[in-house]
């Protein structure tokens, strides 16, 4: 009955993705952000899905399991009022600008800005490079998701295949608008069924007071800040959220706004939506101490699905495993999307010699690349054995300490295509440097002091684009003059 539903439901998915193909108008554009068309509500469900993934779900989870409530003060805390400031200051200017130079990518956006060839090849390398992480949760997070809730009737390798066809299908046919309809279905169905999952656990568990009562007496330690979470650790995460400024698939999600007061849905609602849905998946993690003590290192990323097998078997497992798929997929195709947007814009038809690449030959690659990311990603998926939380961590590291560049592109006429270089170059640097480090070393920080990579690779980075800048001639008045 359970494999049932979720195929039921993975099915129903594909449908939404298939049928928004009769809309399809057949041009780039239209394929990669959907003629600039959505709405409030589509950008908000749309903005929101593709941020909240397996790492919101099972990794909050699987991360309160081990550290604690003190999770929630990590992350979403300060992503409700960071993330909607990005918006507003950075995402309403990137629609502007993009409506106003006909953009499609983010990598377009700073090979014109700065009039560089080599500065937009770098940003797509490095960008795909630091997505991968993030990719790779949400397939290893769909194969546990399945091979827990089916108790192994369907292996962790074959609920990853079946989650990355599932996704490559609609992204395939419906492009963003298949995208933008299949996240704003998932992203609803992911809040409603969290909020079922944890009222019926919590029932079960014989109530909330029950439920604290019980982790107070086995585990007092997850219910305080206490030692886990130091100050300092606590304050350099705020750092995180700045990822958004530079998603791919964020900024392409910002591109296909209808107007600027399309933005309002996201700047009002998006605090409301990370409390739904954090909430209930970090207080779940902290429960499942009580029913699968002993969890190691990145065990625990399953606990949440354990916790559905044990108190809610059945239908109900199948529905609210459903929630879970709806969180992974809402992020995994928009991932994908823009990665493939860029190999389309920025390789493919940005170096075609001779003639212009036709509206069908840009469809057509987009989707050849679709293919290729996903065959990569389920490959990585295969050997990956790394904490869900640690390896989103990792990525938005990456992405946050980026930001100077966004900001600097942005706001500051006198920054250089140098300055850029300097600062993407460092952040590649310090970035594969203390990810090195803290490969092999849970809940690692620089020296070991509570201080998060972040901190360091995003001050080396802004550091680098103005020194690189002010050490280098102004970029040219006519070249300045399209973006102020």
């Amino acid at each position: 009955m359970t494999t049932t539903i979720i195929l039921c439901y993975l099915g129903l998915v594909l449908c939404i993705g298939v049928l928004s193909n009769r809309f399809f108008r057949g041009t780039g554009e239209d394929y990669f952000v959907a003629s600039r068309s959505i709405g409030p509500f589509l950008l908000l469900m749309s903005l929101f899905g593709t941020n909240m993934t397996a790492f919101a779900i099972l990794g909050a989870s699987g991360e309160a399991y081990h550290t604690g409530i003190g999770v929630f003060a990590l992350m979403p805390s300060g992503a409700a009022l960071i993330i909607p400031t990005v918006f507003f200051f950075i995402g309403t200017r990137v629609w502007a600008l993009g409506k106003r130079h006909n953009l499609l990518t983010q990598v377009q956006y700073f090979r014109r800005r700065w009039d560089s060839d080599g500065l937009g090849l770098l940003l797509f390398v490095v960008m795909i490079a630091l997505l991968i992480p993030y990719l790779l949760i949400g397939v290893m997070g769909g194969g546990i998701t399945l091979a827990q809730i089916t108790k192994g009737q369907i292996p962790q390798w074959a609920g990853g295949l079946l989650v990355c066809l599932v996704v490559l299908a609609y992204v395939s046919f419906g492009g963003m608008r298949g995208t933008a309809w299949a996240n704003a279905f998932q992203t609803l169905v992911f809040m409603i069924l969290g909020g079922v999952t944890f009222f019926v656990i919590v029932d079960k568990l014989g109530g909330l007071d029950s439920a604290l009562a019980q982790v107070t007496a086995a585990h007092p330690e997850l219910l305080i800040k206490g030692d886990n979470i130091s100050p300092i650790k606590l304050l350099t995460y705020t750092c995180i959220p700045l990822s958004v400024g530079m998603f791919p698939h964020l900024f392409t999600h910002w591109l296909t706004a209808k107007s600027a007061r399309t933005f309002r849905w996201p700047l009002m609602f998006y605090p409301l939506c990370i409390a739904i849905v954090w909430i209930p998946s970090v207080l779940l993690g902290i429960f499942g101490s009580i029913d699968f003590p002993g969890l190691k290192g990145a065990a625990a990323n399953s606990v949440l699905v354990k916790m559905i097998d044990l108190h809610a078997p059945g239908a109900l497992a199948g529905l609210l495993a459903a929630g879970v798929f709806a969180a992974i997929m809402s992020s995994l195709d928009s991932q994908v999307l823009s990665i493939s947007n860029m190999f389309t814009q920025d390789i493919v038809r940005h170096y075609r010699k001779g003639d212009e690449l036709s509206e069908k030959a840009q469809v057509l690659w987009g989707r050849l690349f679709v293919i290729a990311i996903f065959a990569v990603t389920y490959v990585l998926s295969l050997v990956s054995a790394r904490s869900i939380f640690s390896l989103a961590v990792w990525s938005f590291t990456g992405f946050a300490a980026l930001f100077p560049v966004v900001v600097a592109a942005l706001f500051w006429k006198r920054s250089t295509q140098y300055g850029a270089f300097a600062s993407v170059l460092t952040v590649a640097a310090l970035w594969c440097y203390f990810f090195f480090q803290g490969w092999k070393i849970p809940g690692y920080t620089v020296g070991m002091t509570g201080v998060m990579p972040v901190v360091v690779i995003l001050a080396a980075s802004a550091v680098a684009m103005v020194v690189g800048s002010l050490l280098t001639k102004p970029p040219a008045k006519s070249t300045v003059d399209k973006f102020f």
